[in-house]
C-alpha cells in the first residue's frame, strides 16, 4: 500500500521523536551524552541539506511562477481593467490574511508557553546575533522615510538574487519584467514566455523531488530537537501554534462568505455547497495548481461567473493567490521568533506584512512551497541560519496537516474573488451545471 506524503510525514516526525528520546538517554557512566552526539554529527545535517535545498529554490521559485503568471494574462489591456481589479483585490485579500494572522499570534502568544529556561538556554547561542538585529533596527530608524522604497528597487538584479534576503528586489524586477512582456510583440514575446513557462515546470518538478525527502528530513529536525532539548514546553507550544494557524483560517472563511453574502447576493451555504468539491480536492491534494480545473469548472458551472472573468481569475489566483500561505506565514514567523526569543518591534511585523504579501503571490500552487516562502519571510527579518533552521524544526512536524488546510482557504479565496469581479463587471449569470461525475473523471 503506497502512503500519501502527509502520513509520511507525520510517521516521521513520529519516528523522529522517539529516536530522538531514545538517543537522549543514551549515556555512558561519566554522563556522556553518546546519542545525542551521535545524533547530532550523523542526522541533524540530513534536515540542515533540506532546508539548504528549499532556500536553494527560493529565487528561481518566485522568478519563474510569478513571470508564468503575468505572462498568462495575454495582454495589457486584459491587465488594466479585469486584471488590475483582481490582482489588486487579491494583495487586499492578502493583506487582511496576514494581518489576522498577525493578530491572532499576539492573541494567543504560543511561543510564550515555552518556559523561560528553555528560552533562555536556546537564545544564549544565539545573543550574537541579537545584538546585531538591534544594530540594524538602530540603523533602519536613522534612515530616510522612503528607504523602504528605494531598497525594493535593486542596482543590479545578480546582485539581489544573489540573497534570499534581498527578495523584495527580485519581486520588483519580475513585476517590471513581466508587465513589459506582455507590451511587446506577442511573436516576440512567445520564445521568453515559452522559457519561463518550461521554466516554472521545472522548478515545481525541484520542489517536488525536494519534497521526498519531508519524511526523512523531519525525521531528522525532529530527532536532533528533541536531543537538543527534551523539554515538553516545546511541544505543547506546537499545540498552540497550530491552533493559532486554525483560527485565523476560519476568521478568513467568515469574510469571504461575508462578502459572499453582503456583496454579491448569494447564500453562503449556497456558496459552499458550489465549491465544496474544489475545497475536498484542495484538502487532499495540497495544491491549488492540482485543483485548478475543478474550481474554474465551480465557479463558472455552479456559481455563474462567466467564462471570460473564470479563465482569468482563476489561472491567476492559483498563481498569486494564496491568503492561507500568507497567514500562516505572518503567524509561523511570529511564533518563531516568540519560540527563540527573536525579538521583533512594530516595524519588523509591518515587515512580515509586505514580505509575505509579495512573497505569497510567488509562491507555487504545489504542496510545500509556503515553506520555501517562510524561509524567505525569515530571512527578511535578519533570523540567522542556525536560529532559521530550529525554528522550520519546530513546525515542520505540524507542517502537513495545517497545508491541507490553509490550501483550503486558497481556493475559497480565488472562488470569492472571481464572484467578486464578476459581480463588478456586469459578467455574473444564472448557474448551468453540468454533470459531475463526467467532469470528475475528465480531471482524474
Amino acid at each position: 500500500m503506497k502512503l500519501a506524503l502527509h502520513w509520511k510525514i507525520l510517521i516521521g516526525m513520529t519516528l523522529g521523536v522517539l529516536f530522538g528520546i531514545i538517543m537522549s538517554n543514551i549515556k555512558t557512566d561519566n554522563d556522556v551524552p553518546l546519542g545525542a552526539i551521535f545524533v547530532t554529527d550523523w542526522i541533524k545535517p540530513i534536515g540542515t541539506i533540506f532546508i539548504n535545498l528549499l532556500k536553494l529554490i527560493a529565487i528561481p521559485l518566485i522568478i519563474a511562477s510569478l513571470i508564468k503568471g503575468i505572462s498568462d494574462l495575454k495582454d495589457i489591456s486584459k491587465f488594466s481593467t479585469i486584471g488590475g481589479r483582481t490582482i489588486g483585490i487579491y494583495i487586499l485579500t492578502t493583506v487582511i490574511a496576514v494581518s489576522i494572522g498577525l493578530i491572532v499570534v499576539n492573541i494567543i502568544d504560543p511561543g510564550q508557553s515555552i518556559s523561560q529556561e528553555t528560552l533562555d538556554s536556546l537564545s544564549k547561542a544565539y545573543a550574537g546575533d541579537a545584538n546585531k538585529k538591534l544594530d540594524s533596527a538602530a540603523a533602519q530608524k536613522s534612515s530616510g522615510p522612503l528607504k523602504f522604497i528605494v531598497d525594493m528597487v535593486p542596482d543590479n538584479i545578480f546582485g539581489a538574487a544573489s540573497s534570499n534576503g534581498n527578495m523584495l528586489q527580485v519581486i520588483f524586477f519580475v513585476i517590471f519584467f513581466g508587465i513589459s512582456l506582455l507590451l511587446i510583440d506577442p511573436k516576440q514575446a512567445k520564445p521568453v514566455k515559452d522559457f519561463f513557462d518550461g521554466l516554472n515546470d521545472v522548478i515545481l518538478k525541484m520542489v517536488d523531488l525536494i519534497m521526498l525527502m519531508a519524511p526523512i528530513a523531519v525525521f531528522s529536525l525532529l530527532a536532533s530537537l528533541v536531543v537538543e532539548t527534551t523539554n515538553p514546553d516545546l511541544f505543547i507550544a506546537l499545540m498552540y501554534y497550530a491552533l493559532s494557524v486554525l483560527i485565523g483560517l476560519f476568521c478568513m472563511v467568515c469574510i469571504y462568505l461575508s462578502v459572499v453574502k453582503f456583496y454579491v447576493g448569494y447564500s453562503p451555504s449556497k456558496f459552499l455547497k458550489a465549491i465544496s468539491p474544489a475545497q475536498l480536492l484542495a484538502f487532499s491534494t495540497s495544491s491549488s495548481a492540482a485543483t485548478l480545473p475543478v474550481t474554474m469548472e465551480r465557479v463558472e458551472e455552479h456559481l455563474g461567473v462567466e467564462k471570460e472573468v473564470t479563465s482569468f481569475v482563476c489561472p491567476v489566483g492559483a498563481t498569486i493567490n494564496m491568503d492561507g500561505t500568507s497567514l500562516y506565514q505572518a503567524v509561523a514567523a511570529i511564533f518563531i521568533t516568540q519560540a527563540l526569543s527573536f525579538q521583533l518591534d512594530f516595524s519588523d511585523q509591518l515587515t512580515i506584512i509586505m514580505t509575505a504579501t509579495l512573497a505569497s503571490i510567488g509562491s507555487a500552487a504545489v504542496p510545500g512551497a509556503g515553506m520555501v516562502m517562510l524561509v524567505v519571510v525569515l530571512e527578511s527579518l535578519g533570523v540567522p541560519k542556525e536560529t532559521l533552521m530550529i525554528g522550520l524544526a519546530l513546525i515542520f512536524a505540524v507542517d502537513r496537516p495545517l497545508d491541507m488546510c490553509r490550501t483550503v482557504i486558497n481556493v475559497t479565496g480565488d472562488a470569492t474573488v472571481a464572484l467578486v469581479v464578476g459581480k463588478s463587471v456586469g459578467k455574473l449569470s444564472e448557474p448551468k451545471p453540468k454533470n459531475w461525475d463526467d467532469n470528475l473523471k475528465e480531471v482524474i
